[in-house]
């Protein structure tokens, strides 16, 4: 069975995992200044923190259509046996009804909420890659992901918390502690919601040490496989700080992608934004 992988742009992975993968991305809206850009295709991560630096309002993020994701699977219907689209949670974005209104127009496409964001999103991504070249229907796979979802852990340490409060997702109270503490919110996705699971105190590097030793260390229970590192600009002492900690606490990963966070997090969380994602056993 020929199954052809989609995803929102969300996902977050390179360009060289998707040409690998032959997986199709559906880029979706930045609203900068009234104006509408593509994520990832007309505005960049760079873009956007160029334009709030300079004093720009902070730029907000949107799903596509009912009547784009039509055409978007319009273009793989017929050429395949059947098409698996994966969607940003739909906690975080319309993206996933509006992806489903439209699958209802075709009798081989399936739709699929990651209930991640990031390259835990990703994950699922490419978890459907994988399954695509065995499962011989959309309906086997789709119960293969359903219970790989779950496993999916991604979270992310925040440097920073000016653009959530500009963004109305933190209180400048809050923003002011955490600040005159010097703290840093770890934020994690859990049942396709984020929430704050930890506060960790002191340098940003120290931090996100702390960080991925309390992900990693002593647990029996990861999947080795693969394990996502995914930022907006941080300083080379945090990537480094990480790569070790990552070396020292989580054993032997068979494969350590580093990515850059895409638009849709970067809107929303700003610079100084570190994660570690990956999937239990």
């Amino acid at each position: 069975m020929r199954i052809k992988i989609l995803s929102d742009s969300t996902c977050d992975l390179s360009q060289d995992l998707l040409q690998k993968h032959d997986i199709t991305l559906v880029p979706l809206i930045v609203v900068k200044d009234g104006q509408e850009y593509q994520d990832g295709v007309t505005i960049t991560p760079e873009e956007i923190f160029a334009h709030v630096a300079a004093g720009g309002s902070l730029c907000t993020t949107a799903a596509r259509s009912v009547g784009y994701y039509q055409e978007q699977f319009a273009k793989y219907a017929s050429a395949y046996d059947g098409v698996v689209h994966i969607n940003i949670g739909s906690h975080f974005s319309s993206s996933y009804q509006n992806a489903c209104l439209a699958a209802e127009e075709f009798n081989n496409v399936l739709v699929v909420d990651s209930q991640n964001l990031s390259t835990g999103h990703g994950l699922v991504v490419l978890k459907a890659w994988h399954l695509a070249q065995t499962c011989q229907s959309l309906a086997e796979l789709n119960a293969e992901l359903q219970t790989f979802i779950p496993r999916v852990e991604a979270s992310f340490l925040l440097d920073r918390l000016d653009y959530m409060v500009k963004g109305g997702r933190c209180s400048s109270v809050m923003a002011l502690g955490a600040n005159i503490l010097n703290l840093k919110p770890c934020i994690e996705v859990k049942d396709g919601k984020m929430t704050v699971v930890k506060k960790y105190r002191g340098g940003y590097a120290k931090c996100l040490t702390s960080y991925v030793k309390d992900r990693l260390d002593g647990r029996d229970s990861l999947d080795h496989e693969l394990l996502f590192l995914t930022h907006t600009p941080v300083s080379g002492e945090c990537l480094e700080a990480v790569r070790d900690a990552i070396r020292q606490y989580g054993g032997f990963f068979r494969q350590v992608e580093e990515t850059q966070a895409g638009c849709t997090v970067s809107c929303h969380c700003g610079p100084g934004t570190l994660g570690i994602l990956f999937v239990r056993k």
